[in-house]
C-alpha cells in the first residue's frame, strides 16, 4: 500500500555527514536525521567516536536536539565471502560498530551486502549471511543494504536479495534484520525503479531506511556514483516516486555539503 499524502509530506529528509559533530551537521541542514561512520569506512580499524565528550554525550545531543542518528558500516565489512580472511574480522567489525551505534543511541547500523568470490555458489554467501546474523548481538537495527555493481554482489540482484533474506529468516533474530534501499544502487545494478519497491517489499517485507541518490551513469552499468537529485540519469518523477512509496525516512548521499544537500532535500519534498 502506497503511503498517504500526509505520511509523504512528513517524510523525514537527512543526509550522510561529517562524523565530528553530526548533530550541528544536521541542524545546519535543517534535518531531522542524518548518517555518519564511525572511524575509517576503508578500513578494520575498530569505531571511534570524533564527537567531543564521547558516545554518551553525541547520544544526549541528538535526543535534546530530536536528530535521529544513522550509523554506516565500513565499506570494507563483508559477511558473505568464503575468505575467511576477510570474512572473520568482518564479523567481528560489525559487532563492535553494532555496539558503538548502540552507545549513542543510533537507530540503526547500515551494512552493505557484501559479496563471494568468483566461482563461488552464492548459496555459499547466503548461509555465511546467516551465520553472521546468528554470530552477532544485535542491539539495534541491522540495516541491509543493495548494491549497485558486481556478478558476485549479494545485493545486486532481487533473487540474490531474497537468497540472503530467505538465508535470514531462520535466525532468532530475523526481525532485526531491515532493509536499506538505494536508489542509485537500484539504477546501476539493472533494478527496475519503477517496480524496485514492490518487488523489495514481497523480498524482505520492509523497507527501513531510502539512501535517495541520482545516478551519473546509466541503467544497468553497475557503477556506483551517485549524483545531485534531478542532475543524473534517473528520471525525475521515478526518483520521487520511489521515494513516495517506499514510506521510510530519506538519507541523501549526494555531492556537496549543506547548501547542495537543503537543495536536494527541497527538489525532493517538492515532488513528493
Amino acid at each position: 500500500m502506497s503511503p498517504t499524502p500526509d505520511q509523504t509530506s512528513a517524510l523525514a529528509i537527512g543526509a550522510h555527514v561529517a562524523q565530528s559533530d553530526p548533530v550541528r551537521e544536521a541542524q545546519s541542514r535543517r534535518a531531522p536525521l542524518v548518517q555518519f561512520f564511525l572511524g575509517d569506512p576503508q578500513g578494520f580499524k575498530g569505531p571511534e567516536v570524533e564527537y567531543a565528550g564521547g558516545a554518551a554525550a553525541l547520544r544526549a545531543a541528538a535526543e535534546e536536539a530530536g536528530v535521529d542518528l544513522y550509523v554506516h558500516a565500513p565499506y570494507i565489512v563483508n559477511v558473505a565471502t568464503t575468505n575467511n580472511r576477510i570474512r572473520i574480522p568482518s564479523r567481528k567489525l560489525l559487532q563492535q560498530h553494532i555496539d558503538a551505534a548502540a552507545e549513542i543511541g543510533a537507530k540503526g547500523l547500515i551494512v552493505h551486502g557484501g559479496h563471494v568470490n568468483k566461482g563461488d555458489d552464492p548459496s555459499v554467501g547466503f548461509d555465511n549471511w546467516r551465520k553472521a546474523i546468528d554470530a552477532t548481538d544485535l542491539k539495534i537495527p541491522l540495516l541491509i543494504e543493495n548494491t549497485a555493481g558486481g556478478d558476485n554482489a549479494m545485493t545486486r540482484y532481487l533473487e540474490r536479495i531474497a537468497g540472503v533474506f530467505d538465508a535470514i529468516s531462520a535466525c532468532e533474530q530475523a526481525d532485526m534484520v531491515g532493509f536499506c534501499l538505494d536508489t542509485c544502487h537500484a539504477h546501476a545494478g539493472g533494478n527496475s525503479l519503477e517496480t524496485v519497491v514492490a518487488d523489495v517489499l514481497a523480498i524482505t517485507g520492509r523497507i527501513d531506511l531510502v539512501h535517495c541518490n541520482d545516478s551519473r551513469d546509466d541503467f544497468d552499468s553497475g557503477a556506483d556514483r551517485h549524483a545531485n537529485l534531478g542532475s543524473g540519469r534517473i528520471d525525475a518523477d521515478l526518483l520521487a516516486a520511489v521515494v513516495r512509496e517506499a514510506g521510510a525516512p530519506v538519507v541523501l548521499e549526494t555531492p556537496g555539503a549543506t547548501a547542495e544537500h537543503r537543495a536536494d532535500a527541497d527538489w525532493l519534498r517538492e515532488r513528493l
